[in-house]
């Protein structure tokens, strides 16, 4: 078990309570009062994304809020805790984090045009999305290789009678 609280394991939980409350501030805000978001630095305003984009916003708001950061953070205590199920949700919460900065990423360049970010904005969403989309990667990857020291972590050892 020890093997698994190495450097690569607290890289995935370090960035992960680090994008959990990102997440929590930039999603969860946004769901709440998305203004105060756009203020903070954490969406985009209805000039830069249109009626359309704010629409879409508002839904990963949604999305994120009652699954994705709900998943990650049960990820998160799940490893620490040495938990099978932090293992499958911390999995389910990388397929996640590897999805949508390709999906943003994606839109935001194809559409060039339509989309109206700050020079800044594009740069920014250059360098960051493809970094989390690798974390995300990284996350199913380092879980994949050490599978084996959370499952099966909560059954009984031989000798236990298990009531």
């Amino acid at each position: 078990m020890a093997k698994n609280r190495g450097f690569g394991f607290w890289v995935l939980i370090t960035v992960g309570t680090v994008l959990a409350i990102i997440l929590l501030l930039g999603q969860s805000t946004a769901l709440l009062n998305y203004d105060l978001a756009i203020s903070i630095g954490l969406q985009e305003s209805e000039e830069e994304v249109g009626k359309v984009g704010i629409a879409w916003a508002k839904g990963f708001a949604f999305g994120d809020t009652m699954f994705y950061i709900p998943i990650l953070i049960a990820g998160i205590i799940g490893l620490l805790l040495k938990k099978d199920w932090g293992l499958f949700s911390m999995f389910a919460a990388m397929t996640i984090t590897t999805y949508w900065p390709v999906v943003s990423l994606y839109a935001v360049f194809i559409e060039i045009t339509a989309i109206a970010l700050t020079p800044a904005k594009y740069t920014s969403y250059a360098i960051m999305l493809p970094l989390i989309a690798l974390y995300g990667l990284f996350g199913m990857w380092y879980l994949f290789k050490h599978k084996h020291a959370y499952l099966m972590a909560d059954d009984p050892k031989p000798n236990e009678v298990n009531p």
